[in-house]
């Protein structure tokens, strides 16, 4: 059996139309050995690829931005998508049903400062009619840190990505008030990214068909199904929690049943990194983006 090494830059319930690749044995049965890693704090994922240390990351559209704005050609190109919006959410600490986002004016919230993260609170806010500049936004470091910090008492709000926010609600620290995605809609969020050569293997091939496997199931099985599968990927986070997790992201519709990435899914990323001037043109479609390896 042929070993597949995979690197996600993040790892949460988010990307389960990956790991449900690998808990699922959907690469198994096409004769693939999976082997992941996790890109660790403020590295790219992408150098794993350059190096050849692993075949397909989980990355994004954007990734490519910064070679772009330097007029460099990006050396991989994402070929797939893993999600089409955003998986953030945002906890307070009361339960609040008639939360709105101005309740964040002059609140404390700890905020996730990676790149693609923080680009898109900024636009969700913007898009809410909220200036980012009026909210205390907290640099709180790695995520576990974020975590960490909104337990111990730090923070009004928390933007994290399922599971955390879910597994805080269930202890009572924090409750979910807000979804980032349902604020943006649809944009190119993650991605599968690979060098050009890969793409064009047969190992690309097999693993396509891998993939969209995984994408019917989670697209039709009980959320619970699929976080009993998934269970022994996140093993302090509750069954139930991922349960309600994976069930939101089903509602949310950001596991599309098709693979490709859309060029309406990337306009929306454009939009989201011109509003946050992290990019000052609109980049071509066809330099980040090519089409998924024939199944």
């Amino acid at each position: 059996m042929a070993r597949i090494n995979i690197e996600f830059s993040r790892f949460s319930a988010f990307y389960t139309p990956l790991i449900m690749t690998m808990a699922g044995s959907f690469l198994q049965r096409e004769g693939l050995e999976p082997e992941y890693t996790v890109s660790p704090p403020g590295t790219s994922a992408i150098a794993s690829l350059l190096d050849d240390s692993v075949h397909v990351v989980q990355s994004a559209p954007s990734q490519a931005f910064a070679a772009l704005e330097k007029g460099e050609m990006p050396l991989v190109t994402h070929f797939a998508q893993i999600n089409e919006t955003d998986g953030f959410f945002l906890n307070g600490r009361t339960v609040d049903p008639e939360f709105s986002w101005s309740k964040l004016v002059g609140k404390k919230v700890l905020v996730d400062h990676g790149g693609q993260p923080l680009a898109m609170f900024k636009y969700a806010c913007f898009k809410e009619g909220v200036e980012f500049s009026a909210i205390r936004a907290v640099d709180a470091g790695t995520t576990d840190e974020m975590e960490h910090a909104f337990r111990a008492g730090e923070g009004d709000y928390i933007h994290a990505q399922g599971p955390t926010p879910q597994q805080l609600e269930k202890e009572g620290i924090g409750h979910v008030v807000a979804s980032v995605g349902e604020a943006i809609g649809v944009c190119a969020f993650s991605s599968l990214a690979a060098t050009r050569d890969w793409q064009n293997s047969d190992m690309a091939t097999t693993f396509m068909r891998a993939y969209r496997d995984a994408r019917k199931l989670i697209n039709s099985a009980p959320a619970s199904e699929i976080a009993k599968i998934e269970k022994e990927y996140f093993p302090r986070v509750d069954v139930d929690v991922l349960t309600d997790t994976i069930g939101f992201y089903q509602r949310l519709g950001c596991w599309t049943p098709h693979v490709e990435i859309t060029r309406e899914a990337f306009e929306g990323a454009l939009d989201v990194f011109l509003h946050a001037g992290s990019i000052t043109t609109r980049h071509e479609y066809e330099l980040v983006v090519s089409s998924p390896p024939a199944a």
